[in-house]
């Protein structure tokens, strides 16, 4: 295969004249990394408590580190795009995947916060990589069938999220914080090795001349609104399940209680990451794309009114649409840009919904303070509404299905 033959997702699928198994392949390395650095990124709230009672640390400096680690790999995602467009994506994940291994390594190392807030960075820095171009080369793989095998990529980041900080946790209750990161940094050097060893080539982009015209008038348009609603959608994700333990302390839930039913919510999530992305191949962007956003508002308002039992039902529903958008976004960032572009694009897209998901809770945090918790979580409500007009401004600059 050439890269003249290699355009848009949106043209005739000429990736899909890969092999099944190196397209199935490419798909689960993909999935591996990103299990791996988002579960990265959720260990951090396992070792905040270990590292308070280490160092001493206040919650400032504790928000902090988790804040240090995210701000690096949200900034350098769009570094990590040009970096890949020189050395070669697969080269690239390889690396950022050593590193985010060896910040947790460094951090094991760690005789105070300054240590540990340079080896959350050096993590950080090496997470960055992970989602602009294991997206990328499952988009490329699978061509115009990709948006499926996206929402499968998208749900093992939330598996990775489920599986290292339990691992984790289990860790520290037979073993010191240090050895549990030494073991958690081994790990990530297992994955970077068999993404050298098993790793399809990641397909070079196009020259820009071979990028269709249609698609380059398609992005030039409808990406700014996809990324507005995945900002907004993000922005509503994090700001509900910022109050969601309120709520329910509010409805009479115990500690052990909310913990079951934030379980619920993140079960429900990933259910809804993996069916969601086949269902908008199927049904279309848009139609999915109103069904979770509308769902998801007359959830949260449902999830502020009901009572504690009824609540506690519906929540596994009401992850499945409050996740589920995303999967529908990730799989359309590749027919809204063109085909030369597809990890810059992912990397915009990421950053935009990295930092609402960093800035939303502060957002809705004032409101909560000002009004109370159900105030603030119907604004979350109110927030998903918005998006119900922006997926219909967004039909038009698609492909026809």
């Amino acid at each position: 295969m050439t890269n003249s033959s290699i355009i848009a997702p949106s043209a005739e699928p000429s990736a899909l004249s890969q092999a099944p198994q190196t397209r199935r392949r490419t798909l689960a390395l993909a999935g591996l990394a990103h299990a791996l650095h988002d579960g990265y990124t959720d260990a951090i709230y396992v070792l905040l408590p270990v590292w308070r009672a280490e160092f001493g640390l206040d919650y400032v400096a504790l928000a902090l580190l988790r804040g240090l680690y995210a701000g690096a790999m949200a900034a350098l995602q769009v570094p990590a795009s040009w970096l890949a467009d020189r050395v070669g994506g697969r080269a690239v994940l390889i690396l950022g995947t050593a590193l985010a291994a060896a910040g947790y390594a460094l951090a094991g190392f760690s005789g105070g916060a300054m240590g540990l807030y340079a080896a959350l960075l050096v993590s950080g820095a090496g997470s960055s990589v992970q989602h602009p171009i294991a997206s990328s080369a499952v988009s490329r793989a699978y061509g115009s069938a990709a948006r499926g095998p996206l929402g499968t990529y998208n749900f093992s980041g939330d598996l990775g999220k489920a599986i290292i900080p339990a691992a984790l946790s289990f860790g520290l209750s037979i073993a010191p914080w240090r050895p549990s990161l030494w073991l958690l940094a081994l790990a990530g050097i297992a994955v970077a090795v068999l993404l050298t060893l098993l790793m399809p080539r990641i397909e070079a982009p196009p020259p820009p001349a071979t990028s269709g015209r249609a698609t380059l008038q398609r992005g030039g348009t409808g990406f700014p609104l996809l990324l507005a609603i995945g900002v907004i959608d993000t922005g509503v994700r994090m700001g509900f399940l910022t109050f969601l333990p309120f709520l329910l302390q509010l409805k009479g839930a115990s500690q052990p209680l909310i913990g079951t039913a934030l379980a619920l919510v993140f079960l429900g999530g990933a259910a809804g990451k993996l069916a969601c992305g086949w269902l908008a191949q199927r049904w279309g962007v848009v139609g999915v794309t109103l069904c979770t956003e509308g769902l998801t508002a007359v959830m949260i308002v449902l999830a502020a009114v009901l009572p504690l039992l009824p609540l506690l039902i519906i929540l596994p529903l009401l992850g499945l649409t409050l996740n589920g958008t995303s999967s529908v976004l990730y799989g359309t960032v590749p027919e809204l840009s063109p085909a030369d572009r597809t990890e810059r694009a992912f990397a915009i897209f990421y950053t935009g919904v990295i930092g609402s998901g960093a800035l939303s809770p502060l957002l809705f945090g004032a409101v909560g303070d000002q009004a109370g918790p159900v105030v603030a979580t119907l604004g979350t409500a109110a927030a998903a509404l918005v998006n119900l007009p922006l997926a219909l401004a967004l039909g038009p600059r698609l492909a026809k299905r």
